[in-house]
């Protein structure tokens, strides 16, 4: 039976290749990978935690929670290396493009960004800000949770499209490395535990807030699983790029959920 719990090396692995932190992978195993995607949430969470405190700071010194928000959306992206942010642009422009699978790929791997790449940014970004803006409006408590909430749901979503049955569709790269690692028993109980946390935050807010926060994980999650499941049927299976906009796009989704109502 497969390993399903972190491990050290799970942990450095989920923190070396999905933030810039400085953490030292030592493995790139499967069994390593395994570990790092299911502890993607708990990069996630950290992210997260560092947006909010940027975002409450500037909050502290007198700055308006439209300027709270760009900060907030921004942090996660220096945190990354913009590399979700990039694998969203090359995912639009594959999809965007219509051609077939093989030329698709090749349009993702090149270096520029088309115009379905740049209008996915503008859009995804403006609603990030947006969502984030009114969350912080609603109180600092709100604005700090979406933060946070955001970033955690977007590694979820990396763990769900890790899991077994999901194939790569090139032979090399960071997607083919973890793609199909995560058991799908395992990546459900990950989803669990993130949805049961979120609901145990959002209750400091109330009952209310404690089941739109839960809410807020699932439907990021099962957004970010339309995409990916389109994903799939276009290139043939997964690559970093299509994780990178996975996770974009659940961060997305769940912003949207938690400011609704």
């Amino acid at each position: 039976m497969p390993r399903t719990l972190p491990s050290p090396d799970g942990l450095r692995f989920a923190f070396g290749t999905l933030t810039v932190f400085p953490v030292e992978v030592t493995r790139w195993d499967r069994g390593a990978a395994r570990g790092g995607m299911l502890c993607a949430p708990l990069a996630g969470l950290a992210v997260g935690v560092a947006a909010a405190a940027t975002g409450l700071l500037l909050l502290f010194l007198g700055a308006g929670s439209l300027l709270a928000a760009v900060a907030t959306a921004a942090v996660p992206a220096v945190l990354t290396r913009g590399l979700h942010l990039d694998g969203l642009a090359d995912t639009a422009d594959g999809l965007g493009s219509g051609k077939p699978a093989a030329d698709a790929l090749r349009i993702m791997k090149q270096s520029d960004i088309g115009p379905f790449g740049v209008l996915a940014l503008v859009f995804v970004l403006l609603a990030q800000v947006a969502a984030l803006a009114q969350a912080y409006d609603d109180s600092w408590a709100q604005g700090a949770l979406a933060a946070v909430v955001s970033a955690t749901a977007a590694r979820l979503a990396l763990t769900l499209a890790a899991r077994a049955g999901v194939p790569a569709a090139r032979p090399e790269g960071l997607g083919a490395a973890v793609a199909g690692v995560v058991p799908v028993g395992a990546a459900l109980t990950v989803t669990a535990v993130v949805t049961g946390a979120g609901a145990v935050a959002g209750a400091f807010g109330g009952p209310y807030d404690a089941v739109r926060t839960a809410l807020a994980v699932l439907c990021a999650a099962a957004v970010a699983e339309l995409l990916l499941r389109h994903c799939v049927r276009r290139f043939g299976g997964v690559t970093g790029d299509v994780f990178g906009g996975v996770a974009e796009t659940a961060a997305t989704a769940s912003l949207v959920v938690l400011v609704l109502g």
